[in-house]
């Protein structure tokens, strides 16, 4: 039941550049045989992974603006239209993290509304606010940014930046975001102890690429 009820919330992740085709396809069958939220994979795969899942309630994660959140927004609302032409059920959209930094919160709010425009509520809208660039008043700012855009999770982290998810990061999230909009811990979560402690934290969606590791309860050492 502890697994069921875990990988229910585990994204389950493989986003290395060096990803082969049949790498994708072993993530979709794992994700199949454990029953895991979704895959999330880069948008070159999502066709791909979208055939593979055809039949199964495994859904689509894909990544835009990825891994820096600095492509403009016209680029990124692009992205969200094909990823969602290709078959993703749900996009993590990284925020203009410059901008944040910069204070310039219209842009931020601006750059985020224009995704769940695009989105057009047949995708779930995540948006990754680098939380390892970030103060604990600008990871405030940017949730509840997001909040106010409209997106539907607040998530920690690329995997690919500074730091990773944290207790405290996803308390932190949860309390500025209420209960009304998901958390998404990510970075870092290598073991069912830690994924457990970013749940009772907050976290209502965990991504992985130790997925495997987190439900069976053993030690991972994957970096997603």
């Amino acid at each position: 039941m502890v697994e069921k009820r875990i990988a229910s919330m585990i994204d389950h992740t493989l986003l290395k550049p060096e990803a082969t085709k049949e790498d994708i396809v072993k993530l979709c069958e794992e994700a199949k045989q454990y029953e895991f939220a979704t895959v999330c994979v880069n948008p070159s795969w999502v066709r791909i992974a979208c055939k593979e899942l055809t039949g199964s309630n495994v859904g689509i994660t894909t990544v835009i603006g990825f891994p820096l959140g600095a492509t403009s927004t016209f680029t990124k609302v692009a992205e969200t239209r094909d990823a969602i032409a290709s078959g993703a059920t749900e996009v993590d959209m990284v925020i203009q993290i410059g901008a944040l930094k910069s204070g310039d919160d219209q842009a931020v709010l601006d750059d985020m509304k224009q995704v769940v425009w695009a989105a057009n509520k047949e995708a779930v809208v995540k948006v990754i606010i680098e939380t390892g660039f970030l103060t604990d008043e600008e990871k405030e700012r940017a949730c509840l940014l997001a909040k106010k855009a409209g997106v539907d999770f607040v998530k920690t982290s690329t995997g690919f930046g500074p730091g990773q998810a944290t207790v405290e990061d996803i308390r932190l999230m949860r309390t500025t975001v209420g209960p009304e909009m998901g958390v998404k811990a990510s970075g870092g979560v290598r073991d069912q102890e830690t994924a457990e402690a970013m749940i009772v934290a907050g976290a209502n969606r965990i991504g992985a690429s130790a997925g495997i590791t987190i439900v069976t309860g053993g030690k991972g050492n994957s970096d997603y």
